[in-house]
């Protein structure tokens, strides 16, 4: 439990099925207060609300309190959510909602705690809920359409803000993968995207990028830094460079690997996130000098992962030792969260949440592509074959075990984890040869199919890897050890959604590139190979 919650007069109880035991024996109902470390408005709500004597002697009273770190526990965070952090949450003893809010001050915590205690004498728990996406089964599952990749193109013309950047007319977040797969397809709006970016959320005096920005015009900002945006941004500005040359994409690139390498940097991993500093210090560098704002050093694997991935991704394009020392290092740590295939979402936590399990993959196969680790690729697969044999239901994807407190029983199947599934898939039936591992990432995104027509530029990440699963994805083969020059040519010759296969031992010192039924001959220099690349896409 965070020190915020230990200090408060509030008697917090960690989730679990002991404490919902514990409420159904009381007869009351649950507070459940779902926080974050680096959560500015949760923090100011413990101080002004939970701290109020009357307020914590009402809660402790008449509620079986309970505090979730929502980092610490993704499933429990993704069905209570109300909308934002904190959430504040009344549930029956079983889990189901009463109702909910996002931060209270003491006047609407006092409303809200005696309108539900009438609601609770009047009716018990018959007045509790279950959300919809919990309740409806599995997701509206079809036929793969082959023009979702052009449809979703679409929506990003329809939504993107042709005066600020950006995709919608609210609250600006960078949208990684989205950026990502407008590259290939329309890249002046993922580079002027980028370039605000790089304008507003980019942290000038110490590296790094700030969460989003509240303001259309990318006013407003959010400044914690999650370990998660600043992995994926560096993954996509080490892209926008690899596709572009611009020095400009590279520079944040390089000082996000250097805050990711010092200021986040546990010793076994990278840590979670560093909460914001105070309001005033963002005016100008000078203000900011001795004030480090706190950091969660808890190294959660699906966060480790996406890092890993990142880090190779920009050493694959610059030869930046820093970043592959740092992601063989943090890789390690992510091996000792592996047992038979299942990841662990933390030392200690719970296992195999499909995003763990994911992301594993996908920062497991990118070892193999870069540093040609044969050993990760072979981990990969465990950890491939155990999220298809254990959270594949035969139409989808759960997010987890169909086990646990409340509503963490209840399977809940997330679209964008299905996506970073199906995507690492694709890469892992590349390089292990098995097209099983294709067929199942097909299976994730047809899960969803039915309902393709209404996605909007927030998931273009499923026209990527439709994409990817149609003719046009490009692997090159290389029958050269990694590191060779010839496989750093084919890492830079390839566009960033491409595979690359490094020392394949039926190739013999040569290159082959390959595009659906098209391929290239044998390319023996990386010039040769650049040349026979260009003139594969020239016939295409």
């Amino acid at each position: 439990m965070d020190d915020s919650a230990a200090e408060s007069p509030v008697e917090w109880r960690e989730w679990g099925e002991k404490t919902l035991a514990a409420a159904q024996e009381s007869g009351r109902p649950v507070l459940l207060s779902l926080s974050a470390t680096w959560c500015a408005d949760c923090h100011e709500m413990d101080e002004e609300t939970y701290a109020n004597p009357g307020i914590a002697a009402n809660v402790n009273e008449g509620f079986v309190p309970v505090r979730v770190d929502v980092d610490r526990h993704p499933r429990v965070r993704d069905r209570y959510n109300m909308g934002g952090f904190p959430s504040t949450v009344f549930c029956t003893p079983d889990g189901r909602i009463l109702t909910g809010a996002t931060a209270l001050g003491p006047e609407g915590m006092r409303q809200v705690l005696e309108r539900i205690r009438e609601v609770w004498n009047e009716r018990g728990e018959e007045a509790g809920r279950v959300p919809r996406a919990l309740r409806d089964g599995t997701p509206p599952a079809g036929e793969l359409r082959s023009d979702v990749e052009g449809q979703l193109v679409g929506r990003l013309e329809a939504e993107f803000d042709a005066e600020h950047g950006g995709w919608g007319d609210g609250p600006k977040f960078p949208l990684p993968r989205t950026v990502e797969f407008a590259l290939k397809r329309e890249r002046e709006q993922a580079t002027r995207t980028l370039d605000a970016v790089r304008r507003h959320l980019f942290d000038d005096y110490e590296g790094g990028f700030f969460r989003y920005a509240a303001g259309r015009d990318w006013s407003e900002i959010a400044h914690e830094k999650l370990l998660d945006t600043n992995a994926a941004l560096l993954r996509t500005f080490a892209n926008a460079y690899l596709a572009t040359g611009e020095e400009h994409y590279r520079k944040p690139a390089a000082r996000t690997v250097g805050y990711l390498t010092t200021t986040l940097w546990t010793g076994d991993g990278f840590a979670a996130s560093q909460a914001p500093g105070p309001e005033e210090s963002y005016g100008s560098p000078g203000a900011r000098e001795g004030a480090i704002p706190p950091v969660d050093e808890v190294v959660l694997a699906d966060r480790n992962a996406l890092a890993i991935d990142a880090l190779l991704t920009y050493h694959a394009y610059t030869d930046d030792e820093t970043a592959r020392r740092f992601a063989e290092r943090a890789l390690e740590g992510l091996s000792g969260l592996i047992d038979e295939g299942s990841v662990a979402h933390f030392d200690g936590g719970e296992r195999s949440v499909l995003a763990d399990q994911a992301r594993t993959i996908e920062a497991l196969t990118t070892a193999c592509e870069v540093l040609g680790d044969r050993e990760a690729l072979s981990t990969a697969r465990e950890v491939a074959d155990h999220t298809i044999e254990t959270l594949y239901d035969g139409t989808a994807f759960r997010d987890g075990p169909e086990a646990g407190a409340g509503l963490c029983s209840r399977a809940l199947y997330p679209l964008d984890t299905a996506i970073e599934l199906a995507d690492a898939l694709v890469d892992l039936a590349v390089l292990a040869d098995e097209p099983r591992y294709r067929e199942h990432a097909h299976g994730a995104l047809s899960a969803f199919a039915a309902a393709s027509g209404r996605f909007g530029a927030e998931v273009a990440s499923y026209g990527t890897v439709a994409s990817r699963l149609g003719e046009d994805l490009l692997t090159i083969r290389v029958g050269t050890p990694a590191g060779s020059d010839l496989h750093r040519a084919a890492l830079r010759i390839a566009d960033h959604e491409a595979v690359v296969v490094p020392d394949d031992p039926a190739l013999n010192g040569v290159a082959l590139a390959r595009v659906g039924e098209r391929e290239t001959g044998t390319a023996r220099t990386p010039a040769a190979l650049e040349r026979q690349v260009t003139e594969l896409f020239v016939e295409i």
